[in-house]
């Protein structure tokens, strides 16, 4: 599964949690241990694109001051998020170990304080180097082997983590037939709580003048995914730009800012604060630059009916 994060203070306690979650579906680890907020609440992040250096500057950013201005910013939040999805590139370019040393030093304040946090892959990581860095998180689903995929059970929703990296610096995504057939046979047992796909590439439709950069196999997981009424929700990254909508069975997508750098100028860079309820999702943009004109957005999502 996507590297697991418990909250450092509780580490014994939540150990003995996760180990007596290992007999649920499919043999999949759940995500049911408690932080300090409210678990129909999560953070997302995306794109961190963090360097060994932390001086680092790229397209005029500094990547490590963006990712410590976020997490100040949910330490310091009303009402906590009840965990931390982090959705790919977590390394600057090429995944080194100095990068994912980094990237567990940034994230520590955010541990201390209570959160959990779950990392994903994507094309500018290197699965080994994170296994590595990361090797006492470290858990591989056994008819997954090389890929990394999780349910994570919290509050009215069932989140599902996905692995398109093909190989480090290989701009394109890809799931495969293993992780498919996995995906499909865990959304049929877990059909009792609304799903939410997470997917570090965006779906190839979505980016018609780049079909190289998104998810190749865009097609066999949508054919997964839009008869299982109970998906509401495909959440990805990859394109460095904010946006919603919704495809024609309904499904809502959702491209995740990122919070190091923007492709386009005008784009905003941050964070998102998801409330997720029984009927559907608020979304809030958090942007870095407070100034922007979309800092602060609200944006409710419907779930289609199951």
């Amino acid at each position: 599964m996507p590297v697991y994060l418990p909250p450092i203070s509780r580490r014994k306690f939540l150990s003995g949690s996760l180990a007596a979650a290992a007999a649920l579906a499919l043999g999949q680890r759940s995500a049911l241990a408690k932080s300090k907020g409210d678990d129909h609440n999560v953070a997302l992040f995306s794109d961190i694109h963090i360097a060994a250096d932390p001086h680092k500057i790229a397209r005029k950013v500094n990547m490590t001051d963006n990712l410590k201005a976020v997490t100040a910013e949910i330490l310091a939040w009303p009402q906590p998020p009840g965990l931390v999805f982090v959705n790919g590139d977590l390394a600057f370019n090429g995944g080194t170990d100095p990068d994912y040393t980094a990237v567990l030093d940034l994230l520590r304040p955010l541990r201390e304080a209570g959160f959990p946090i779950h990392l994903g892959m994507g094309n500018h990581d290197n699965r080994e180097n994170f296994w590595k860095t990361m090797s006492s998180e470290k858990s591989v689903v056994p008819n997954l082997p090389g890929r990394q995929a999780a349910i994570v059970r919290i509050g009215p929703a069932n989140w599902f983590l996905m692995d398109s990296l093909i190989q480090t610096l290989t701009t394109p995504g890809r799931l495969g037939p293993g992780q498919l057939a996995w995906l499909a046979a865990a959304l049929d047992a877990n059909a009792d709580k609304p799903a939410i796909i997470m997917i570090h590439h965006q779906p190839v439709p979505l980016n018609p003048n780049k079909p190289g950069s998104g998810l190749e196999d865009t097609a066999e997981l949508l054919a997964v995914l839009r008869p299982r009424k109970q998906v509401k929700a495909y959440f990805f990254g990859h394109t460095h730009h904010w946006s919603i909508r919704q495809d024609e069975s309904g499904i809502h997508l959702i491209n995740l800012p990122p919070t190091a750098y923007v492709f386009e100028e005008g784009q905003p860079s941050g964070w998102v604060y998801a409330s997720i309820q029984e009927g559907g999702a608020r979304l809030e943009l958090r942007c870095l630059d407070h100034k922007h004109k979309d800092h602060g957005q609200m944006v409710n999502l419907a779930w289609r009916n199951s």
